[in-house]
């Protein structure tokens, strides 16, 4: 009987999740809101939803999971799913949402290889965005690997990494150390054993 109550239950959930939804294109603060007082249920209950929508619909509901900003396993995972995807608008929301959602280093590691390896500089560059803002679930002992990731990514042979990375540290720590993506080689070597220098620093202050 307790099962049955259960499902039952369940069942309310998702239906009262999908009316806060719907329809997608309307969802603003104030439903955002609503789902964020429902708690881990919600989280839980879009990701029901996820699995079985359109990608576009998708893209909507990985923005809801951003706004929202709870940490689930679930969530993580179907949106881990979709994390390659070369639907633009799902792989966008995507890549935004991940950090939101979950508080381990291997959505940095993903983050990471895209900024620094995928074809696209579109896709680059907004990982690169999603490393500088949405990692808001990190301690700041994992952030020592995201920081020691972005300093090596100012090696990258490509102009627009080194770029990219420097924005994401600048935005984290509001300093540059004077590295400059297109100066001189021997100068951004410098510059980049200045940014490990501060590094091991900030590590040891932890």
């Amino acid at each position: 009987m307790l099962n049955l109550f259960a499902a039952v239950m369940a069942v309310v959930a998702l239906a009262d999740v999908r009316a806060v939804i719907t329809p997608l294109g309307s969802v603003g603060q104030d439903a955002i809101a609503r789902l964020k007082a429902m708690g881990p249920d919600a989280m839980h209950h879009l990701t029901r939803i996820y699995a079985t929508s359109s990608e576009d619909d998708r893209a909507t509901i990985a923005w809801i999971m951003y706004s929202i900003g709870t940490k689930s396993p679930e969530a993580r995972a179907a949106l881990l799913a979709d994390v390659h995807t070369q639907n633009e608008k799902l792989r966008l929301q995507v890549q935004w949402a991940l950090g939101r959602v979950s508080d381990d280093t291997e959505i940095v590691d993903v983050l990471y290889d895209i900024m620094r390896n995928d074809p696209s500089a579109l896709f680059r560059d907004k990982a690169a965005c999603a490393l500088a803002y949405d990692q808001i679930h990190l301690t700041e002992k994992q952030k020592v690997l995201l920081y020691r990731k972005l300093i090596d990514a100012l090696a990258d042979p490509k102009p627009q990494v080194r770029g990219i990375a420097l924005q994401a540290l600048q935005i984290h720590t509001g300093q540059s150390k004077g590295f400059h993506p297109t100066g001189p080689e021997e100068e951004r070597r410098n510059a980049i054993e200045r940014w490990k220098l501060w590094l091991a620093e900030y590590e040891r202050n932890l």
